[in-house]
């Protein structure tokens, strides 16, 4: 459905993509997460045909993206900063995306009103965060779209509005095999909805994996060793600490893999916990310098 290719975006001597490549599969919700200054911003923009590539590829469905409307009727977008026309309502906007998508849902938009309470005349400028959010959403998904592209979706919402964005777009995906890529920095709502994860640095994707074998194969392990004993030398752990007698070490590897491991030093307690995908961000960052520092201040 989705695909980018060495994709380089220079801005002046500044280089925002550095050869990005990856692929969104058709009904798959995926995560692109990364620091700030990855570069995610910029692939959205590429994504929605606002930005021309120095070089690489932006297709849906084997197709350019930049300057092909045919492409960009099946799409949709909710960037991070909002812009709509200066004066404009929801219900002016909604009239205005009407004569550009030939899919958009009127009835839909209606229904949406029951759950989005505001009033849809007032000028949208006039209105907070939180309720022009809830108005791009409701604009968005009465497009239809075959593709959803979010950048900080639910930014500003409160948590039973978070919750209901949510369900409306899982519930798209699932009757309808909407394709979703999501940019947030809220990794603990990301486990919840996606099935694949993109993880960028430096305007590179380090990985791409879905959700379910990146938590497989990387877990936290907290042991007590035998008195006098240690760990051995080159054991594998990416990372190390320890309070008393715990150790607590991160472990690539299989469950059966590390517990096998951890069995040869015969230790007087073991146990593996899974990772959630925010410590997982972080450790596999700290691979490239981007760690939690300890800083005096």
């Amino acid at each position: 459905m989705i695909e980018v290719k060495n994709l380089v975006k220079r801005f002046g001597d500044f280089t925002a993509l550095s050869g990005l490549s990856f692929s969104v599969e058709k009904g798959s919700v995926y995560g692109l997460v990364g620091p700030n200054g990855a570069g995610k911003s910029t692939v959205i923009r590429h994504l929605s045909g606002i930005y021309r590539q120095d070089a690489g590829e932006v297709k849906i469905d084997g197709k350019t993206v930049y300057e092909n409307p045919e492409v960009k009727q099946r799409m949709a977008c909710i960037p991070d900063e909002i812009f709509y026309f200066l004066q404009a309502s929801t219900r002016d906007m909604m009239q205005f995306y009407k004569g550009i998508y030939p899919r958009f849902d009127m009835g839909r938009y209606e229904k949406l009103g029951k759950i989005f309470e505001f009033n849809d005349k007032r000028p949208m400028r006039q209105l907070s965060k939180g309720m022009q959010k809830q108005a791009a959403f409701r604009l968005a998904v009465c497009m239809r779209p075959d593709i959803l592209i979010l950048d900080e979706p639910v930014d500003g919402l409160d948590p039973v509005m978070r919750r209901q964005v949510w369900s409306i777009i899982m519930n798209d995906v699932a009757d309808r095999g909407t394709t979703v890529l999501v940019s947030s920095h809220n990794l603990r709502e990301l486990e919840d909805v996606c099935d694949h994860v993109g993880i960028m640095h430096n305007g590179k994707l380090l990985l791409q994996r879905s959700l379910s074998e990146l938590q497989d194969n990387i877990a936290k392990l907290q042991l007590v060793l035998p008195e006098g004993e240690t760990l051995p030398q080159n054991f594998g752990a990416i990372h190390e600490s320890s309070s008393g007698r715990i150790l607590t070490l991160i472990m690539r590897g299989t469950t059966e893999y590390i517990s096998a491991k951890v069995a040869a030093l015969s230790p007087v307690f073991y146990d593996l916990v899974p990772l959630t995908l925010e410590e997982i961000f972080i450790y596999e960052l700290g691979g490239v310098d981007y760690e939690i520092r300890d800083i005096l201040l």
